[in-house]
């Protein structure tokens, strides 16, 4: 039976309530436990966060397609995912560290329900690895609008206060490895190998014995064509000898990769029909040997055809298909891989909202951004962005969703635009919007650097999380900043009722 949390505590255990923080530590840990704390400590919050946090369980046999939270093995509470989930993200660490700091640190192990002694019980990776993936872009939401609302209390906002929100994006990198066409048909190719390699070693066939030697065959090839760069000599005939030079080495690479996967597809029928192998269990394999021939078709067409490859048909990343080659003009930074995320920030440093942009650019995503932000708290009367989402339907999109938008118009204004645009409020708010950068970063900080998880829903999900966790800190880091300054006046009067 899987529960939130064993709401009957052990011997020795402590009541998550009465955890004790260091008030001057500057670390990130004591303030997002605070932030967790909190959410444990006030019934208003605890009970829809917990509500949600049930829904928190892996696929089984319930209606709802999920396991039944009443059968089966407890598992890890619900509580716990949440707790090392923040933790994850908020420290902007791997799972190794987490495992560690669960295993060890006494406070968060007190945070999780754990006894400080005559408790043994210990995490494995897998397990961390397996629950925290429970988790889904929705899910988050729900419970980062809880958040967001207990924080608007902790900051004792009025329930009708109109929320000034500040909206931009940013680019979150995938882990991935500088993309050229020929290191991706390296990649393909290989693992195209190496797949092959394991289904017929489990299938007791006898391809692909000297797969570790292909593998080296095929690097080869590949650093022979990488090491050879277009000439920039000044006679005709050696920029030619060169270029005939560069083709040959290119060719023969990509005949040697042809051949590896001619050979892999060969497998591919064997091993579905011989071995009686599923398609799902070959899809893997598929999809290498289609990565692989994508490449060979456009690097044939840029180095022997002489052919310009069209942005829309390039991949650049085969482990990471849906990485974006983004280039926003900033200094230092010609390219970033990756996706971009919108975020929408109230005037009190809480992110309201997210979104991530596939293929899609800023000018896209203004107007339904801001929809969905409103959906979810209507309080919002202004929301200001930069230029980058200015286009004339916005302009009057945005202004049927909300009181006062400010975003600027790119260009030369007219006399109407001049007057909207010198309005002392607008003015005000157009000031005011520079201050998104600060979360921005703190995003980029607290794990929205680069993103550790692999595909389009685990991405979501590790952005998502991440805000829920930004969110929590700033609801600790205020909750401990007020504690130490209680603490500090109480000092104050002690000293002073001595002296008297």
């Amino acid at each position: 039976m899987r529960n939130v949390i064993d709401p009957q505590l052990k011997l020795g255990e402590e009541d998550i309530a009465a955890i004790a923080l260091d008030l001057r530590s500057r670390d990130d840990i004591p303030q997002l436990l605070r932030g967790l704390q909190h959410i444990y400590t006030l019934p208003q919050l605890r009970e829809p966060v917990f509500a949600i946090l049930a829904e928190v369980r892996p696929p089984g046999g319930g209606e709802d397609g999920k396991a039944r939270p009443e059968t089966g093995r407890p598992g890890l509470s619900q509580w716990a995912i949440l707790v090392l989930g923040v933790l994850r993200l908020g420290l902007n660490t791997d799972y190794d560290r987490i495992l560690e700091l669960a295993n060890q640190h006494t406070t968060l192990r007190k945070m999780l329900g754990h006894a400080d002694w005559a408790d043994d019980t210990t995490y494995s990776l897998q397990t961390l690895k397996d629950n925290l993936s429970l988790f889904t872009p929705e899910l988050l939401d729900r419970i980062n609008q809880a958040v967001v609302d207990a924080g608007h209390t902790l900051v004792e906002t009025r329930p009708d206060e109109p929320l000034a929100v500040r909206c931009d994006s940013f680019v979150v990198e995938t882990h991935v490895h500088y993309p050229t066409d020929i290191n991706l048909l390296c990649d393909a190719v290989r693992k195209a190998i190496e797949t092959s390699a394991g289904l017929c070693e489990d299938a007791g066939l006898s391809d692909w014995r000297q797969s570790a030697y292909n593998v080296r065959c095929l690097k080869k090839a590949y650093r022979r064509a990488q090491a050879l760069k277009r000439s920039t000599a000044q006679d005709p005939d050696k920029r030619a000898a060169r270029r005939v030079e560069i083709e040959a080495a290119h060719a023969a690479y990509l005949e040697l990769a042809g051949g590896f996967l001619m050979r892999a597809r060969e497998t591919r029928i064997r091993l579905h029909l011989i071995a009686a192998l599923p398609d799902v269990q070959l899809a893997p394999l598929d999809a290498f040997i289609a990565h692989g021939e994508r490449q060979i078709d456009q690097i044939r067409r840029r180095v022997l055809c002489g052919q310009t490859i069209p942005h829309a048909e390039k991949v650049f990343s085969i482990f990471q298909p849906h990485t974006e080659w983004i280039s926003k003009g900033k200094a230092g930074v010609p390219v970033e891989l990756g996706l971009r995320v919108a975020i929408v920030e109230d005037q009190h440093g809480f992110i309201l909202h997210h979104r991530v942009m596939e293929r899609i650019t800023d000018d896209q995503v203004a107007v339904p951004l801001v929809e969905e932000t409103v959906e979810r708290f209507p309080t919002v009367a202004s929301a200001s962005m930069d230029k980058g989402f200015h286009s004339p339907a916005n302009q009057r999109g945005l202004a049927e969703v909300i009181d006062f938008p400010v975003l600027p118009k790119k260009g030369k204004c007219s006399a109407v635009e001049r007057e909207r645009e010198g309005d002392p409020r607008f003015i005000h708010l157009r000031r005011k919007h520079s201050a998104v950068e600060s979360a921005i970063n703190a995003l980029e900080v607290h794990g929205l650097d680069r993103c550790r998880d692999h595909g389009i829903d685990g991405f979501k999900r590790y952005v998502a999380l991440a805000v829920v966790a930004r969110n929590i800190q700033r609801i600790g880091a205020l909750l401990l900043a007020r504690e130490a300054e209680d603490a500090r006046r109480e000092r104050e009067r002690q000293r002073r009722r001595r002296a008297a």
